[in-house]
């Protein structure tokens, strides 16, 4: 618990190190506000349980019911998957045609407006990550400076030296534990949301495609 509250000191004005405890701070809140966002947009929002979403579509589509998998896809319209068929099935009900080059177009179009929206941000916590590592070795090498020019201050008694050592290789040590704290967690989101963003695009290359071989029947 000490040790902790010795961490919290580092965030005071004036105490050595000081900026770059600050700078980690800022880079974990926005850390930590990216990562929600990103995980509520990607496995909340976007997400869907795509086999079962595509039997569904599939029998309405052999039924040739489009306007039922239209409706079904807008009552869940914000997911990503659904978004990509939704604009097949809406083309193809505005021109009355299934061909293959349609369809095709409607898909590739679909997609191409909802990947970048999956994949917007999600590179900052990796950035992120990068930038506490750095700041905390500056932070670290900061402090082994405050720590060797107070062996080396001339005119200082042993004991003021002996504090002065200590505090530089605490900055040090400080600046260290909270950029590994900052950079651990954004990495470990990261990943987390980067497999996850794959797997959704994954299964809509793998579903558009068999959506528009069942449409235009080429099987």
């Amino acid at each position: 618990m000490g040790q902790f509250l010795q961490i919290f000191q580092g965030f005071k004005i004036g105490a050595p190190g000081w900026f770059f405890m600050w700078l980690l701070l800022f880079a974990a809140v926005f850390m930590i506000a990216l990562a929600i966002e990103r995980i509520y947009y990607i496995v909340i929002r976007s997400n869907i349980n795509a086999p079962k979403f595509m039997v569904d579509i599939r029998k309405l589509v052999v039924a040739r019911k489009y306007k039922d998998a239209l409706a079904l896809c807008n009552k869940v319209q914000d997911k990503a998957l659904p978004y990509v068929v939704r604009a097949a099935l809406s083309r193809t009900q505005s021109q009355g045609n299934v061909d293959f080059r349609t369809v095709q177009n409607a898909v590739d179009e679909g997609t191409l407006e909802i990947i970048p929206k999956l994949q917007e941000r999600t590179g900052y916590l990796a950035m992120i990550a990068n930038v506490a590592t750095l700041l905390g070795l500056m932070g670290t090498i900061y402090g082994l400076i405050l720590a060797f020019n107070s062996v080396s201050a001339p005119g200082i008694d042993a004991a003021e030296k002996s504090r002065l050592l200590a505090a530089g290789i605490s900055t040090a040590m400080n600046t260290t534990l909270v950029g590994l704290m900052v950079a651990v967690p954004a990495i470990l989101v990261y990943n987390y949301v980067h497999n996850k963003t794959m797997r959704i695009i994954d299964e809509i290359d793998e579903h558009s495609v068999k959506l528009i071989n069942l449409m235009t029947g080429n099987q």
